[in-house]
């Protein structure tokens, strides 16, 4: 039995932090004017209607609505955010009930 500890190597022990990239906002979800919806490096996913690029290639919602992901071209995707009232019309919303 070793009566010293065994000096690891002084080459290891670092790890660089994530990242934290990815889709932060799903289709069908609901976003206000400036939520980040996907965060990438380089352009994976294309801005579509009322999406943003930021510098370092963040998409974010320039308008309030739901967000849906769409297939452009062969390979391409893109995201976009429809305003309520364009995806559900008001014959589709839920009736309010009324008062008595």
């Amino acid at each position: 039995m070793a009566h010293k500890k065994g000096t690891g190597s002084t080459r290891n022990g670092r790890d660089s932090n994530a990242q934290r990239l990815g889709v932060k906002r799903y289709g069908g979800q609901l976003v206000r004017a400036g939520n980040i919806l996907v965060r990438q490096r380089g352009t994976k996913v294309h801005p579509g209607t009322n999406v943003g690029i930021g510098s370092d290639d963040t998409l974010f919602a320039v308008a309030d609505g739901i967000v849906k992901f769409e297939r452009f071209g062969k390979t391409r995707q893109r995201v976009s955010v429809y305003p309520i009232d364009v995806v559900l019309p008001e014959s589709d919303a839920a009736p309010v009930a009324e008062a008595e």
